[in-house]
C-alpha cells in the first residue's frame, strides 16, 4: 500500500495536521509500534543519570512552554 501527498502543494500547517493525525492514530495503537532494539539500553543511561544526579527531567508541559517562548 503506497500514499503519496501532494506536499509541494501543502502548507506548513496541513503538513502538521496530517503529521498529528498519523501520531494520534499511532498512539491509540502503541502497543502495535515495536520499540527498537537501542531504545531500552537509552533509557537505562538516561535512567542511571538521573539517578546518579547528573541529569534532570523536566515536566513535558513545562518543556513545551520553554520551548514555545523561546520561538516567540
Amino acid at each position: 500500500m503506497s500514499y503519496t501527498l501532494p506536499l509541494d502543494e501543502m502548507t506548513t500547517v496541513e503538513k502538521l495536521r496530517v503529521m498529528e493525525g498519523i501520531w494520534e492514530d499511532l498512539c491509540r495503537n502503541a502497543e502495535a509500534v515495536p520499540s527498537p532494539a537501542w531504545h531500552a539500553s537509552v533509557l537505562s543511561e538516561r535512567e542511571a543519570r538521573v539517578r546518579n544526579g547528573e541529569e534532570q527531567i523536566d515536566d513535558w508541559e513545562d518543556a513545551k512552554k520553554r520551548i514555545r517562548q523561546s520561538l516567540k
